[in-house]
């Protein structure tokens, strides 16, 4: 399948980074989106622990954090895993490209599920039941009154087992 990006970054201008580097941190205002020529990069979030959640990796071809453009700060950490090297779209460039109609609109909420079921499947991969209520709340923050048995279906337990975590929490404080 061909890329649909292709013809949005053909003149792009492009940079490369190395190994470690940090091509945006969370909480950065989004300016500009990126096009993997080479290279990939991991989409990270820092959890309470010290640990990290890997939310996707792009390599080449790939967009990194495409969801982003539709945001107004990025929501996790760009780190570069290889030496990499990337085409630029200044993300007003890029909305432009893709224009207003209820394409772009479906696009849109189609890149913000498959970011939120990225989420869900790093936080799956847990094994801990702490770890994965602390990866969730760290995403999305406790639930509006009752709405535990969500957020204990999300994270993949039982409603009594994240209510005994919750008990034990509480009992800790």
């Amino acid at each position: 399948m061909p890329n649909v990006w292709t013809s949005a970054f053909a003149e792009a201008p492009e940079r490369a980074l190395s190994a470690g580097a940090a091509l945006f941190r969370r909480g950065d205002p989004v300016r500009h989106l990126y096009l993997v020529r080479a290279g990939c990069v991991a989409l990270r979030r820092a959890l309470a622990d010290g640990g990290s959640l890997t939310l996707n990796v792009a390599r080449e071809g790939d967009v990194v954090a495409p969801a982003s453009l539709w945001s107004d700060v990025t929501h996790c950490d760009a780190i570069v895993e290889t030496e990499v090297r990337l085409a630029t779209l200044t993300a007003q460039a890029a909305r432009d490209w893709l224009g207003a109609s209820p394409a772009t609109a479906a696009l849109a909420e189609t890149a913000r599920e498959v970011h939120a079921l990225r989420a869900r499947v790093e936080v799956l991969r847990l094994r801990r039941l702490a770890d994965r209520l602390d990866a969730y709340l760290d995403l999305y923050r406790p639930p509006e009154s009752g709405g535990w048995v969500h957020v204990a279906d999300w994270i993949g337990v039982t409603p009594a087992a994240l209510y005994r975590e919750l008990g034990q929490r509480r009992d800790t404080k």
